[in-house]
């Protein structure tokens, strides 16, 4: 894999000015700059002149009308040309950035049509990451934080995964009781569906081994004990302030764009909104530190009031834009909570966890459908995706709108009659592009059988459906690399493959991962692919994915991200 410092990468434009005689030019160069600025969709030379050029690349376009390319020049943050080392050659001027790829290879940048980035990043710069591999090793960072803080103040962990642990358990009451009984720990699981609480935080907030369990909830017990662990709606009765301020909210977008940045994510769905993200973001543009491209989901408190004001899917701009409205159906998949018709392994009597009704799936759809949104839920399990295509269809026979797209978050198990209905309606469902491989070990809860009708996403390509690239981070790696691994090849970190049924191909893979990120935002028009006038975003890579082992697809060095003709890292 080749190698670049900063100074070495940036200093390759300079050398190429030389090999394309960028300084030599004459008069006589202008009419050759006029008839390629027309072949191309320019008008005058000043106006055809490019910002940007990279040249000497393998291009991986993902457009059907040129798959493959040389170069392409930049504009205005769109793309100008693309073609040929030949063909943009002539459209370069002396101002132009010249960046000289070197046989590297190029793609689009990479989208996350399902994450929570805002949140990830308020986690980063204010909570306990215990993503740590050890029940001893999380005590000793959850000590380390109790000792500045003063005693009743509530302790929060974040990361934290329960089949990755040294000693072989989950993390439980009695591990956080040994680090503190002055202090209320929650440590919350990475899947965002379940926490871990400690003694004082039950005495806290009231509940006993007798108290009942919630609608859509549920508090763990063995052996007529808590244990510490609690699920979906039963976490509401924990009090915990969110701690953070207005600045520290838009300081960890700008930490997690980085982050992402870093891995050639370029545009993002924000799934579930709150007023206070909103703010975040915007904070962060007006900054200049919000480097990617934001859809934003709207949730909770903040829909209503958009709704109310009139505001609806799809305002906004290239950088900041009203998605749909999200809800949240049943469990998680990574937790074993999901809602399912078939109970988990070895558990004969748990078939997950529901958090609404048929009812109130029917109502929030209604109000939202009504009312001019795409609506997104959270739908894992196969009962659960039924009810929600219950509501689906339902609305589109009361009230028919034309390419609404509403969406099926995480969609995580499927069977032929929902992929039917999925396809008629042209519902967009956004499994886990990360899980196959990331979270391997806890598939065993699920069986070899589902697992071939889990992150179905041949299943969908077989049907035609526009499945959507999808980490939900932080519940499972962003990186899109990682991503293509996982759907090319299905196997977790100890080789064992999980649904080898839905294995696809690796043009499959990354068309997913830009041009069906794209349509689920209703953006394919501007970004997905490098093609004339679309948004300039796109990814160097310092080995080309179809030249390497599929087994090592995520080992690829990230070697630039750009976003809108700006460079957002730099490897």
């Amino acid at each position: 894999m080749r190698k670049y410092t900063r100074g070495q990468f940036l200093g390759m434009g300079s050398a190429l000015a030389g090999t394309f005689g960028i300084s030599d030019w004459n008069s006589n160069d202008l009419s050759k700059v006029r008839s390629k600025s027309k072949q191309f969709g320019g008008g005058s030379v000043k106006k055809a002149a490019p910002d940007m050029a990279v040249v000497n690349a393998t291009v991986h376009t993902i457009d059907e009308g040129m798959p493959h390319a040389e170069a392409f020049t930049v504009k205005d943050g769109k793309f100008l040309a693309v073609g040929s080392n030949r063909d943009i050659q002539n459209l370069i001027a002396s101002g132009t950035e010249v960046i000289d790829a070197e046989g590297m290879t190029v793609v689009p940048g990479f989208i996350d049509a399902h994450s929570h980035p805002s949140g990830a990043g308020i986690n980063e710069l204010k909570n306990v990451n215990t993503n740590l591999g050890s029940v001893a090793r999380i005590q000793e960072a959850l000590k380390w934080r109790a000792e500045e803080t003063p005693p009743g103040q509530w302790i929060v962990g974040f990361m934290y995964d329960d089949t990755k642990q040294e000693e072989g358990r989950p993390l439980n009451r009695l591990d956080l009781d040994a680090v503190t009984t002055e202090h209320p720990i929650v440590v919350g699981h990475r899947g965002g569906h379940t926490g871990v609480y400690n003694s004082r935080a039950f005495e806290v907030a009231g509940v006993t081994v007798n108290t009942p369990d919630p609608f859509g909830g549920h508090f763990y017990r063995e052996n007529g004990e808590l244990t510490g662990k609690v699920a979906e709606r039963a976490r509401a009765v924990f009090d915990i302030p969110s701690g953070s301020n207005r600045e520290e909210r838009a300081a960890g977008v700008a930490v997690i764009c980085e982050k992402m940045n870093a891995a050639g994510l370029t545009s993002v769905t924000q799934a579930g909104t709150g007023s206070n993200d909103f703010t975040a973001y915007q904070d962060a543009r007006d900054a200049g530190t919000l480097s990617m491209r934001m859809n934003l989901m709207a949730r909770g408190g903040t829909f209503p009031a958009l709704l109310s004001a009139g505001i609806r899917t799809g305002m906004g701009d290239e950088w900041l834009r009203i998605g749909p409205v999200k809800f949240a159906a049943d469990g998680s998949a990574s937790e074993r909570t999901m809602a399912m018709s078939t109970p988990y392994a070895g558990r004969p009597d748990d078939f997950g966890i529901l958090t609404m009704t048929q009812e109130e799936i029917h109502e929030a759809v209604e109000e939202a459908h009504r009312g001019g949104w795409q609506v997104a839920i959270h739908a894992n399990g196969d009962v659960t995706i039924e009810m929600v295509l219950n509501a689906y269809e339902r609305m589109q026979r009361e009230l028919p709108m034309v390419d609404v797209r509403h969406r099926l978050e995480h969609c995580s198990l499927v069977n032929p009659s929902l992929l039917k209905r999925i396809a008629d309606g042209a519902y967009i469902p956004a499994p886990f592009y990360t899980y196959a491989h990331y979270h391997g070990e806890k598939w065993i809860e699920y069986g070899e059988e589902k697992m071939e009708w889990m992150f179905a996403h041949k299943s969908f390509l077989d049907h035609g459906i526009m499945v959507a690239p999808a980490s939900d981070h932080s519940p499972g790696p962003y990186e899109p690399l990682m991503a293509l691994q996982s759907m090319v090849t299905r196997k977790d970190f100890s080789g064992r493959v999980w649904g080898a049924s839905q294995k696809i191909n690796l043009d499959q893979a990354l068309k997913i991962c830009t041009m069906h990120g794209a349509y689920a935002s209703h953006e394919e028009e501007i970004k997905g692919s490098i093609t004339n006038s679309k948004l300039a975003d796109f990814v160097i890579l310092g080995d080309d994915p179809y030249d390497v082992d599929p087994d090592s697809l995520k080992e690829i060095e990230i070697v630039r991200t750009v976003v809108g003709g700006e460079t957002k890292y730099l490897g």
